[in-house]
């Protein structure tokens, strides 16, 4: 099958070098590499003509995370999409077969791959990778929405594979909303009888230090977006993941005796659900 690769890019500066670069070194060959820019002010656009790969340009305020995929998708050649972003690198040259090969099961219609955080991130965030990418992997339908709840379509385009004709069929990413366009897409899927794989040996390097600011927005963001799309929310459940998570937060920062972060776990924590619980209310 031939793989397209997509990346939405803005003002991605020498990142994008890397990240070509290393794409073009797997051992997996693509047939092509689409970029598309949202009007960058810097050497992207430059920089991406020199690796050949195909570039759209669009206005930067049209940007939004869905339809901006999904007009990439919609010129991609390939029978296979991998969406990945800007700031997400390959970590060996194996990534992108290791992504792909679970494809090749007629039941599974994408794939998504482990974060590992960079060697600056905070003690905060690789735990949230740690805990959200974890090293064991796993192929999720429908029969196991009774066990993980709406935790089953956890899915992250930040480097994803997807068959496009079933992306297609599904009706490719939700457009008009903020967020979770990668979680909805697989929630469609799995819906449809089909399974997401996640491949833990498939790693990209990518982790974010947020400030508080970001990540009031981040979480309001995704309140918004599960408000307009509310038929995912029966799916939730009281089930203390959140709880857990800051549990182990303290006891990961505990271990370190890192122990000035604590009071920062419960603000952030703060911070990230009155954010979720505006945005679900004023969407």
């Amino acid at each position: 099958m031939r793989i397209s690769i997509i990346i939405p890019t803005l003002n991605a500066g020498d990142y994008i070098k890397k990240l070509l670069s290393m794409l073009y070194t797997q051992d997996r060959k693509f047939a092509e590499i689409i970029i598309i820019d949202s009007s960058s002010d810097d050497n992207t656009v430059d920089s991406v003509k020199g690796f050949g790969a195909k570039t759209i340009i669009i206005p930067g305020y049209t940007f939004n995370h869905g339809k901006t995929r999904n007009r990439a998708a919609m010129e991609a050649h390939g029978d296979l999409l991998v969406f990945m972003t800007q700031d997400a690198l390959p970590f060996d040259n194996t990534f992108l077969r290791k992504l792909t090969a679970p494809l090749q099961m007629p039941d599974v219609a994408a794939t998504f791959g482990r974060h590992i955080p960079r060697p600056e991130a905070s003690p905060l965030e690789v735990f949230a990778r740690q805990f959200n990418y974890p090293d064991t992997g796993s192929i999720k339908g429908m029969d196991d929405i009774k066990q993980y709840g709406i935790k089953t379509f956890f899915f992250s385009n930040v480097c994803s594979a997807i068959k496009k004709d079933l992306f297609i069929k599904a009706g490719m990413f939700p457009e008009g909303i903020r967020a979770n366009e990668d979680m909805l897409i697989a929630a469609k899927l799995i819906l449809s009888g089909y399974k997401v794989a996640y491949v833990p040996e498939a790693m990209v390097i990518h982790s974010h230090n947020y400030s508080l600011f970001r990540q009031f927005r981040r979480y309001y963001n995704i309140g918004s977006s599960l408000k307009n799309n509310s038929w995912i929310l029966k799916y939730a459940r009281a089930e203390g993941e959140g709880i857990r998570f800051v549990k182990g937060q303290i006891c990961s920062v505990l271990k370190q005796h890192k122990y000035l972060w604590i009071p920062y776990i419960f603000l952030e924590s703060l911070t990230k659900f009155a954010g979720y619980r505006i945005g679900l209310i004023a969407g």
